[in-house]
């Protein structure tokens, strides 16, 4: 985490002008900054042209929620790309409630509505094929196990933001202010999209109920576990490969109400 790409007043001055440049530890792979306390600067450490060129396809898509607007269209600094957003208000939450729990619940229930049956022209990052690649990558053994006792394909139902994590929305005076971050959207399946919020959201069974009653009551609870593990098991794959501890999104850890006989991740 933190800045990968040191920039001046200087440098961004002959793209976007401002007064105040602060440097962030938000993002994992790309650098932010934050701009006059009003935007934020995202610089892509990885991402190609084409991952950039479909985020902004998406905010695009989605203008109408609260999410970021782009203020400066892609542009190249240091030989990097770069965007500038509005910043939203608000803090990111340590800890959701159920009136958090409904807000993201239903704003990812607009969103799906926005991007069901829309394609992206890039891989998806989520799918079968690509966490099985991941974990192979590792040679775990218990990883491998875990994702063969899931038995779950996931759907291709539209673009999904698959990463919406509690730092990836912000609150003001507990309304929903911003979701951002739509660096990792790509098509996916939306109930995965859903069992990232729980994973993160989430304390315990009953919040997780309470979050698949807000966004869809009929999809059951059994069935939402899976793709609660699946959620699980990507991240902590993904967390491995990049040398991130993920003791805290170990399913059988968190969420031990529903833990009777399995393999837990170690």
């Amino acid at each position: 985490m933190g800045v990968h790409t040191k920039i001046s007043l200087e440098d961004l001055k002959p793209f976007f002008d401002v007064d105040s440049l602060q440097e962030t530890n938000h993002g994992n792979t790309d650098t932010v900054y934050i701009l006059n306390d009003d935007y934020i600067l995202k610089i892509y450490e990885t991402n190609s042209f084409e991952n950039i060129k479909a985020e902004v396809e998406i905010l695009g898509l989605c203008e109408s929620l609260c999410v970021p607007h782009i203020k400066k269209d892609c542009f190249k600094i240091k030989d990097k790309y770069a965007l500038i957003f509005s910043r939203g208000k608000g803090k990111s939450l340590e800890k959701a409630n159920i009136q958090h729990l409904e807000q993201i619940a239903n704003f990812l229930k607009k969103f799906h509505l926005l991007t069901k049956g829309k394609k992206l022209n890039i891989k998806s990052s989520y799918n079968n094929e690509n966490i099985k690649l991941l974990i192979d990558k590792t040679n775990h053994q218990t990883f491998k196990e875990i994702y063969d006792s899931l038995n779950l394909k996931l759907n291709d139902d539209g673009i999904i933001h698959g990463d919406l994590f509690l730092d990836n929305a912000t609150f003001l005076e507990n309304k929903l202010e911003c979701v951002f971050d739509f660096s990792d959207a790509c098509n996916g399946d939306f109930l995965f999209d859903l069992a990232v919020i729980a994973l993160s959201w989430c304390e315990d069974k009953k919040s997780i109920e309470h979050l698949l009653n807000f966004y869809d009551s009929s999809v059951s609870l059994e069935v939402f576990e899976k793709y609660i593990r699946y959620a699980s098991l990507y991240y902590c794959v993904k967390r491995y490969l990049e040398n991130r501890n993920y003791e805290d999104i170990i399913f059988e850890k968190k969420f031990k109400e529903f833990i009777q006989i399995g393999k837990e991740i170690g």
